[in-house]
């Protein structure tokens, strides 16, 4: 893929500084590319294979560790300042399952199918014993950024979202967990929302505002 095709280029790219987006997910690049297209930064994000970087062994027990070591893994391969993502859903009535293993719940990494399928049946249990009570489940978003490889204050930036576990997918769009992902208030699921409704109220879209609130000017 082209550098033009990849390159996630802010509104004003006048400084010449570059990031490293630590990041291979297609899905979450695609995200990336809206909300940082709208940020007033004079910055190229770089996804981090086009660098060649491969992803960081992930063994952190939070959100907040793993962002953070693949900040720090992407930022020491490139020299450059890095931003890392880390996400996933979380389900109370399951421990908050599938959590840091989101991608992975159903052991294949990145297999959407077979984790929305291990994801409903560990629920099924819960849905014969309460069939009339919506299962609560929220996207969390961490967004770690270093200046270096050691930096000792990497910013960190939180999105938080809340909806329902659905018994079935509803939607095409979005990727993940998006179509058992339900919103009362607005009677849709995250993937049957526009890209740009999405972004305007997910997750990872709460945690780039946080962050960006947190930049330098």
């Amino acid at each position: 893929m082209s550098t033009t095709d990849t390159s996630l280029t802010a509104t004003h790219p006048t400084s010449g500084n570059q990031w490293v987006l630590a990041s291979n997910n297609k899905g979450k690049l695609a995200e990336f590319k809206r909300l940082f297209a709208k940020a007033n930064l004079d910055v190229t994000i770089i996804p981090q294979g086009q660098l060649d970087i491969d992803d960081a062994i992930e063994d952190g027990l939070s959100f907040v560790e793993n962002a953070i070591i693949k900040a720090r893994h992407a930022s020491r391969i490139s020299g450059l300042p890095a931003i890392a993502d880390d996400s996933g859903l979380c389900v109370p009535a399951l421990g908050n399952a599938p959590g840091i293993y989101s991608a992975r719940y159903a052991g294949e990494h990145g297999n959407d199918g077979k984790n929305n399928a291990k994801l409903l049946a560990d629920l099924q249990p819960l849905r014969n014993a309460q069939p009339d009570t919506p299962i609560e489940g929220m996207f969390v978003c961490i967004l770690a950024m270093v200046r270096h490889a050691d930096d000792p204050l990497p910013i960190i930036a939180q999105g938080l979202w809340h909806g329902e576990i659905l018994d079935t997918p509803h939607g095409d769009g979005g990727f993940g967990y998006d179509p058992l992902f339900w919103l009362p208030d607005l009677q849709a699921s995250a993937a049957s929302l526009s890209a740009a409704d999405k972004n305007s109220i997910s997750h990872r879209g709460q945690a780039i505002q946080q962050l960006l609130a947190q930049l330098p000017l």
